[in-house]
């Protein structure tokens, strides 16, 4: 057994010609935060979504909690999983985007149940009791029969962290979570993803907020074209950063 929850060696992902992730190397433990920094169009979201398989390596290895993603391997060689089995580990990856995508049709207890119903099999009085635990958890237990328009951007994204939860992760994904929503609403997503942290959930977070990073990440990274430029205690990083292209970087945003 490992403590490593995601471990990349050597990541690689091309589109076209242009490369955007160029060998990335990282550990991720088990009930840690890790923050991912860096500029538009470095490779933090493509890393995101290549940890799920939402999008596939070209080369190098990526695992979580000990398992390929994606993949299996025989004999030396690399074989692509069936979609069921891809979707069973996608299944313990849960994964919260920049905008909502909430079902609209739903109400917010729909949207939350759904995953765990028809994913997952789950039976819809287990699944409906723990979104509604859930939905409380996020502050939002008032909420359940609303629609996703009658809802400000915060609670959507609430709801949307709910939903991920609901699946029971391992291991969740935020890219740039707060990055859609006005000023005023940043605050309460933070609170509910501080709380997860508080409660051992491993997470990695793409995001601009760096205050979260430095109060609740354990380490921090920063991207820039495709690579990792550099990384360490968040405090640390922030404070003193040792290449030029980190100092530049936070010298612009902070």
């Amino acid at each position: 057994m490992t403590d490593l929850m995601v471990q990349a060696e050597g990541v690689r992902k091309r589109y076209g010609r242009v490369e955007v992730l160029q060998g990335i190397d990282l550990e991720v433990r088990k009930g840690a935060v890790m923050c991912i920094i860096g500029p538009s169009g470095s490779g933090k979201s493509t890393f995101l979504r290549c940890i799920n398989h939402l999008e596939k390596v070209d080369g190098g290895r990526l695992t979580v909690d000990g398992q390929m993603v994606g993949y299996r391997e025989s004999g030396g060689r690399l074989y692509e999983l069936r979609d069921r089995e891809v979707c069973q580990r996608r299944a313990e990856v849960g994964m919260v985007f920049q905008h909502f995508n909430l079902f609209p049709h739903m109400t917010v207890l729909d949207n939350v149940t759904i995953g765990p119903v028809r994913v997952k099999g789950e039976a819809k009085t287990s699944a409906t009791r723990r979104a509604g635990e859930l939905l409380d958890q996020v502050g939002l237990a008032e909420k359940s029969g609303a629609y996703p328009r009658q809802l400000s951007g915060g609670q959507q994204q609430r709801v949307a962290i709910a939903r991920a939860l609901a699946m029971q992760p391992k291991l969740m994904l935020f890219d740039e979570p707060t990055s859609a929503l006005d000023p005023e609403l940043v605050g309460d997503v933070l609170d509910v993803m501080r709380s997860l942290a508080d409660k051992g959930m491993t997470m990695i977070v793409v995001t601009h907020e760096m205050g979260f990073a430095r109060e609740v990440g354990d380490s921090l990274v920063f991207m820039d074209q495709g690579v990792i430029v550099e990384s360490g205690p968040p405090r640390e990083v922030l404070s003193n950063p040792v290449q030029e292209r980190t100092q530049a970087f936070l010298s612009r945003i902070l």
